[in-house]
């Protein structure tokens, strides 16, 4: 059985459906928040995990908050740490302290828009295709080797709600997977940098928006 803790800063949506999904060999061990608002902490102390708050507010540095941050993550024995929503810059101390166990997800199809607004600079941009990315994370932000993708369509008239909401339903698809594929111990770093999965199919399946005409 593998231990998995999540970090949340907000409704933890993500942390839902990866509790949701009910991964075979995982245990979501703890649910911890920077903020004591976050509405997601309710949610896991419904369905009996533990939920606890370290308030970086509380700390002088943001190194003085990563290490209580790690201290009280440490106490539950994490094969797996989950950034969920979780919104706070860490420093290199503490993505070191947990490489290649450490996944975040980003809305967008990284490398293209990192950082923050994803949606509004897709917007912007002009790019008919956006998406989402799950990642381990690494010391240089939303750059870590990529796990899984999953791509929507811009539409017309589309907002910066209207996509987030489309991005949305693909991320608590594919952050399951990603982490059921870690607990399998499917996950291989390629000396690329990249990941592979192992049993992953390497078909030419592919798609375009909009569709290629006849």
């Amino acid at each position: 059985m593998k231990h998995v803790v999540i970090l949340i800063s907000g409704r933890g949506s993500n942390m839902e459906a990866i509790v949701r999904a009910q991964i075979p060999g995982a245990r979501i061990v703890a649910v911890i928040s920077n903020r004591p608002d976050a509405g997601g902490l309710e949610f896991a102390a419904r369905h009996g995990i533990a939920s606890q708050v370290v308030d970086h507010r509380a700390f002088p540095s943001r190194e003085a908050f990563d290490a209580a941050l790690a201290e009280l993550i440490d106490g539950f024995s994490p094969d797996l740490v989950v950034l969920a929503g979780f919104m706070r810059v860490l420093t290199d101390a503490f993505v070191s302290r947990y490489a290649g166990r450490l996944l975040n997800i980003h809305p967008s199809l990284l490398p293209s828009f990192p950082g923050l607004h994803t949606h509004q600079r897709a917007l912007e941009a002009g790019v008919r295709v956006h998406g989402t990315t799950v990642h381990f994370v690494t010391p240089t932000l939303d750059c870590g080797p990529i796990v899984i993708q999953a791509a929507v369509p811009v539409l017309p008239g589309d907002d910066e709600a209207s996509l987030a909401a489309r991005v949305l339903v693909q991320e608590h698809r594919i952050y399951p997977q990603a982490v059921r594929w870690f607990v399998e111990g499917r996950l291989r770093l390629t000396e690329a940098g990249g990941v592979r999965v192992e049993g992953e199919s390497d078909g030419p399946i592919g798609w375009t928006v909009p569709p290629v005409e006849a």
